[in-house]
């Protein structure tokens, strides 16, 4: 579409009229991301507040578009790698998230953990290492006070506060040792998210999914990485009354832990009572799901 076609249609979008609104925003949203720095431009230049809530509108809908796409791509790739997932659903809320300055940031623990590794600590002693740096160094923690707050889920957001759900934790914690070659990854544990170490030869391959018998203990960064063993979880699930599942104790893959973020996301934006959101997220949430 050329550009003073594309600016009368913006100017059509202050009529009065949601039918005529409706019809002139599915148009400018199937024009895709390119779009939107005219609609920026617009809404700069506008004195109308109902033209420029209608501008941010249509430029979430074509967000939320992009985003969804991407998500369904990654889920389709060979290896969804983690960190990509969870930027995706971070861009959800922030758009012009600026990965390179998150990147640069968990280089950095990386880096800080890199330099106290050696090849001939033990699994348990690399593990203290990491808990080091990431608790001790860098400050992670837990956010108990507010527990189910949606930062609590947005990668950027616990990087810059130090302090996430179990959940989000966890997956900070996963990527930089699976970056450093340390066999550790996501338990799909209910009501608490947790990492387990595995063998030398353990991987996230599906064909290990489940596969207890291969990890020699498990992590709990909510705990500032208390390290325990199955008899704990299985204590956990006797006192939530729930039955003991392999997938309780086995490894789970990148796809399911973005599935998760995303339905706590859904649940702590219901609870604050923004159930467009919720729905939003949902939507996502099948994205990858199909994907």
């Amino acid at each position: 579409m050329k550009p003073n076609e594309l600016n009368a249609l913006i100017s059509l979008l202050d009529d009065p009229d949601e039918g005529i609104f409706s019809h002139i925003k599915t148009k400018i949203v199937s024009l895709g991301h390119d779009v939107i720095p005219v609609l920026e431009n617009a809404w700069e230049h506008s004195f109308s507040p109902l033209l420029q809530t209608r501008i941010e509108n249509i430029i979430h809908s074509i967000q939320f578009q992009k985003i969804a796409e991407n998500l369904r791509l990654w889920a389709k790739t060979s290896d969804p790698g983690l960190l990509e997932g969870a930027l995706l659903v971070a861009q959800y809320q922030y758009p012009d998230l600026d990965i390179l300055k998150l990147n640069k940031q968990i280089e950095q623990i990386k880096h800080d953990i890199w330099l106290e590794l050696n090849d001939n600590l033990t699994a348990l002693e690399k593990t203290r290492v990491m808990n080091h740096i990431f608790f001790d160094v860098h400050l992670y923690s837990g956010n108990t006070v507010n527990y189910y707050a949606p930062q609590n889920s947005y990668i950027n957001n616990v990087i810059e506060s130090r302090k996430g759900n179990p959940l989000s934790l966890s997956i900070i914690y996963a990527i930089i040792a699976q970056s450093l070659g340390l066999p550790i990854y996501g338990v799909n544990l209910p009501e608490h998210f947790v990492l387990a170490y595995g063998d030398s030869e353990h991987s996230a391959d599906p064909s290990l999914q489940n596969d207890s018998s291969r990890i020699l203990f498990y992590i709990n960064p909510f705990s500032r990485g208390a390290v325990f063993s199955r008899k704990e979880i299985d204590a956990f699930l006797k006192q939530l009354k729930l039955e003991p599942k392999a997938e309780f104790y086995g490894i789970c893959s990148n796809i399911e832990i973005i599935k998760r973020l995303l339905r706590n996301l859904m649940n702590a934006y219901e609870k604050l009572g923004y159930p467009d959101k919720s729905g939003e997220l949902e939507s996502l949430l099948n994205s990858v799901t199909i994907g």
